[in-house]
């Protein structure tokens, strides 16, 4: 995933604002506005490094006047003490812009960190592990950045970009063809796929979400793109990769619901294609990032 500044420029300003409000006070009280120094941005633990251009971006909203050496890549595996970048301009610049640029990188190192132990978790046996909705809010472009720079994969972006058929849609659907004096029609999950498909622009991409076989077969009948193995057990999900094989259907099966690092294993090697993971970006741990005046 390639990151695009325009998109990310609102989310740099925003923080800023927050941060700096009208003025340092600390550092207008202290620092000669124009002393000049360099300054290390500072890995204080391995990570995988991820958020260096926004952290550019971000010192060149305060101050283009800043030089921004970078030492690293985006998607770097580093060690603990790694000099990620050096900044060399204005101190009072770049003590405005120390907490905002850390914080980015912390958290997006984070994510991109723990996705790849998920990754490498599974490299032998070829599964693509996905992100989810499960974002902060605002913050869901950058927080997929951070997981396709730890290797791993983006789902669907929002609710605009693929339909996704879970079970609340399913209950719904079947209310309303009651609703309609339907009640004689049984509702299938075949049904709410092709009519899914029908509705949406053509080659728009369908996922639908099942629970067990049964469902599963059911799903598989309507020819989505996707289906998603929700909350299954790694049985089950070997027997629902058995009927599409015997099927020989083309539909791509994502596992998701309860995965860890420590079961994940158990279900990469079930022949499945991706595993999607709320934990890479819901509840991940920031590294810690330190800036250091030379």
């Amino acid at each position: 995933m390639q990151i695009d500044r325009d998109r990310v420029l609102p989310i740099i300003k925003a923080a800023l604002k927050e941060d700096i409000g009208k003025s340092d006070i600390t550092t207008s009280a202290l620092v000669d506005k124009f002393l000049s120094s360099r300054a290390t941005i500072i890995a204080k633990e391995d990570c995988v490094v991820c958020g260096l251009k926004i952290a550019e971006w971000t010192m060149a909203q305060v101050d283009y006047s800043v030089r921004f050496k970078p030492n690293c890549n985006d998607g770097d595996f580093v060690g603990k003490d790694k000099e990620l970048f050096f900044l060399e301009g204005h101190v009072s610049s770049i003590l405005r812009a120390e907490r905002t640029m850390l914080n980015f990188i912390g958290f997006l190192s984070g994510i991109a960190t723990e996705t790849k132990r998920f990754v490498d978790k599974t490299k032998s046996h070829g599964v693509k592990i996905m992100d989810t909705r499960k974002t902060y809010p605002l913050l869901r472009y950058l927080e997929k950045y951070a997981v396709s720079a730890g290797g791993g994969a983006n789902h669907r972006m929002g609710l605009y970009d693929q339909v996704l058929i879970k079970d609340n849609h399913i209950k719904l659907y079947g209310v309303q063809r009651i609703a309609y004096s339907e009640k004689n029609k049984k509702v299938t999950l075949k049904d709410l796929v092709e009519t899914a498909r029908k509705k949406n622009v053509r080659g728009t991409v369908i996922e639908i979400e099942v629970a067990n076989t049964a469902e599963f077969q059911d799903a598989l009948q309507g020819k989505p793109d996707i289906i998603m193995l929700d909350n299954m057990t790694p049985q089950d999900v070997r027997a629902c990769v058995e009927i599409r094989r015997m099927s020989k259907t083309k539909a791509i099966l994502e596992v998701s619901g309860g995965i860890t690092i420590d079961n994940i294993d158990h279900y990469a090697s079930t022949g499945i294609d991706m595993i999607s993971v709320g934990a890479l970006t819901h509840s991940v741990k920031s590294i810690d990032v330190s800036l250091e005046i030379v």
